[in-house]
């Protein structure tokens, strides 16, 4: 398999690869998701439709080179978030990115499609490893890594410091291991 799936599903979420006709679904989650995107994710202070459509050609380009798989977040039909693998980590190696709108947190959906990506990461060729990238003050994203039994390997100052309001200027970085992944077991049947 050289790509991952476009659709994946699990219990509450879906993921679909993102394509042009996505512009407005995406467009509004964004814009509805400023205020608890903007402390996190620097792109989200200076966003705007031409760069949400910019951003969803970029997908499509990277899809077809192999450089990253971004995925639209659905849940009862609607598009609540984005998430992707992206190969910006070195050889073998895939980091898992993604956000989720305000309204569909704490629900345990961003955990639900990291670990989607994760068995569509470790399906692909040559990849040994997955991380997730966060500032240390980003509490959820670290509590997403948790969950899916990644380990913290680094924790180190940003030399620029910290890009957006919400940042400590400290990263952290969870791996988790192609050794250490376990896929999960289905229920067995009634």
């Amino acid at each position: 398999m050289d790509a991952p799936a476009e659709i994946l599903s699990s219990e509450r979420v879906h993921l679909r690869r993102w394509h042009a006709g996505d512009l407005d679904a995406l467009d509004r989650a964004i814009s509805e998701s400023l205020h608890h995107l903007i402390p996190w994710m620097p792109w989200a202070a200076a966003h705007g439709r031409d760069d949400t459509a910019a951003y969803l050609a970029r997908s499509d380009e990277e899809w077809a080179a192999g450089e990253g798989f971004a995925y639209a977040i659905t849940s009862q039909g609607a598009v609540i978030g984005s998430c992707g693998l992206h190969r910006r980590i070195g050889a073998g190696g895939l980091e898992i990115g993604y956000w989720l709108h305000p309204a569909w947190t704490g629900r345990g959906l961003a955990t639900q499609a990291a670990a989607a990506l994760v068995g569509q990461g470790f399906a692909l060729p040559g990849i040994d490893r997955l991380e997730i990238c966060h500032d240390a003050a980003n509490t959820a994203s670290g509590a997403v890594a948790r969950r899916l039994d990644f380990t913290e390997a680094a924790r180190f100052p940003v030399p620029q410091g910290p890009a957006t309001p919400g940042e400590s200027g400290v990263d952290v970085v969870w791996r988790m291991t192609a050794d250490q992944w376990r896929p999960p077991v289905p229920d067995p049947a009634p």
